[in-house]
């Protein structure tokens, strides 16, 4: 029997607003443990919550991206339950009317597009945090009360694969509307993922588990990928799935059961008694709107029309807001229109270099900014240096702290087309390569190369590889 993964995704993002949801207490990160709170995000008897104005704009702001309706007339409810980390016994959050449905995201898997539909947005409020130690447990409380935005897809996602796309979609989009940092490091974005396993070609959905625990949208693919394998292997065996929570540990690479799985009732949900139900009036939703930027799909055809960058590179570049400002930059000063060649050293040398330092090309420190990296592009561009060489002056320039155009100076790296002085290079290769000369004599097209790059070698880099070749075909065909 062949069977279909079915995975929706439930994504909790902290929204970067200075203060809690319902408090005046600071949301700043790696302050001393319970050093950020007060009466109301400790639940204490009497206090009354008050809701943050700006939550609610990012909230607003998120929903809208994501193409989600907007409820015109939304409110608060508890969620009860008693855990070591929730100091009130229950979680302000949305129920029955939340800030908003129906929305989706379109997903690039596989060279094409799918929609991934959104059932809601809605707003609550995070729970502390517990630091387990060897011989005891400790909370901290500091998170507690800090706004959240969960997001919430249909299971619409069939496989890991698609469900990492879906997360680092969703992920950039986040980035681009500027509502938060979404540093998983610091549990900013958080992820649990439930998944079933259907008869394919079927519609009826077989008995979910819900995954927790996962700190990387790879251990969230890895956990999946698991799950399904595990589910298939139970039912292949005529067993019956049962709905558990299961936590991933990534160290064993496999899941262990938390609890048995809650239903909506056993968390007795009831309206927010000390948080009126309110109305989302047409005039804010407007007001939200006209502050999206513009987001990451329309940004990459953007870049394809005015820069005439590929799909390939343009989707590369608006991966990340940071890293598609910095090329924009770039391409604004490169004085010609076609954009090619800036994009090919952002993603090969300059990536590289970033990759090797494990941060984006945005995060690299070119001594000279920009304006140098361009000018290192333009110089290869004209012919003035050899591709060869001037991604050895980058890496110098980024090592030493000194500008390019400097380093290319004081060393005269300009590159030599002379086609004179050329001429004597060509034949010292020659003359050291006489079996290589006559293999491509004999037809062998490969044997060329072989004699440009010991012209290359002789000359240090500075010799124009493309009038190299042109006399090395002159003078092997000649003396043919």
């Amino acid at each position: 029997m062949i069977y279909e993964a079915v995975i929706g995704l439930e994504v909790h993002v902290h929204l970067k607003t200075k203060t809690k949801a319902f408090c005046g207490c600071s949301t700043l990160f790696g302050q001393e443990p319970n050093s950020q709170v007060c009466p109301v995000c400790l639940g204490f008897p009497g206090s009354l919550p008050v809701f943050n104005q700006q939550a609610l704009f990012y909230a607003l702001k998120a929903a809208l991206a994501l193409n989600c309706q907007v409820q015109s007339y939304t409110k608060f409810d508890r969620k009860n339950y008693f855990y070591p980390d929730l100091p009130k016994n229950y979680q302000i959050s949305q129920y029955d009317l939340p800030l908003s449905r129906n929305g989706f995201l379109n997903v690039l898997t596989e060279g094409e597009y799918q929609r991934i539909g959104i059932r809601r947005v809605h707003m609550e409020e995070d729970a502390g945090k517990l630091i387990h130690k060897e011989d005891s447990s400790l909370v901290d409380f500091n998170r507690s009360g800090i706004p959240l935005l969960e997001i919430v897809s249909e299971p619409d996602i069939n496989s890991p694969a698609q469900a990492y796309e879906y997360l680092s979609t969703l992920k950039c989009l986040l980035e681009y509307l500027d509502v938060s940092d979404c540093d998983m490091e610091k549990g900013s974005l958080r992820c649990d993922a439930n998944v079933s396993l259907r008869e394919k070609g079927t519609k009826a959905l077989g008995t979910k588990t819900e995954l927790k625990n996962m700190n990387s949208f790879k251990a969230v693919k890895d956990a999946l990928s698991f799950e399904i394998e595990r589910q298939k292997e139970l039912l292949q065996a005529g067993n019956k799935i049962v709905q558990q929570t299961l936590l991933w540990d990534e160290r064993e690479s496999k899941t262990i059961l938390m609890r048995t799985k809650e239903e909506a009732q056993d968390y007795r949900y009831f309206p927010e008694p000390d948080l009126p139900a309110f109305n989302i009036e047409r005039a804010l939703i407007g007001e939200v709107k006209s502050t999206i930027p513009e987001l990451p799909q329309q940004k990459r055809a953007r870049f394809m029309k005015e820069y005439g960058l590929s799909d390939y590179d343009a989707r590369i570049l608006v991966a990340s807001k940071k890293n598609a400002d910095f090329a924009e930059d770039c391409m604004k000063q490169f004085p010609e229109p076609d954009k090619k060649p800036v994009a090919n050293w952002l993603i090969g040398p300059l990536a590289s270099v970033a990759s090797a330092s494990g941060i984006s090309i945005s995060e690299v420190e070119i001594p000279g900014g920009t304006t140098e990296l361009i000018k290192l592009v333009n110089l290869e561009r004209q012919g003035h240096i050899s591709n060869l060489m001037a991604k050895s002056v980058l890496n110098e320039s980024i090592t030493s702290g000194t500008p390019s155009s400097t380093i290319i100076q004081d060393k005269n790296l300009f590159q030599v087309s002379d086609e004179s002085m050329l001429e004597k290079t060509v034949d010292e290769v020659i003359k050291d390569n006489p079996k290589v000369a006559s293999d491509y004599r004999s037809g062998k097209a490969n044997a060329l190369m072989f004699l440009v790059g010991q012209a290359m070698k002789k000359s240090q880099g500075k010799a124009n590889p493309k009038i190299i070749q042109e006399i090395l075909k002159r003078r092997l065909e000649h003396a043919s």
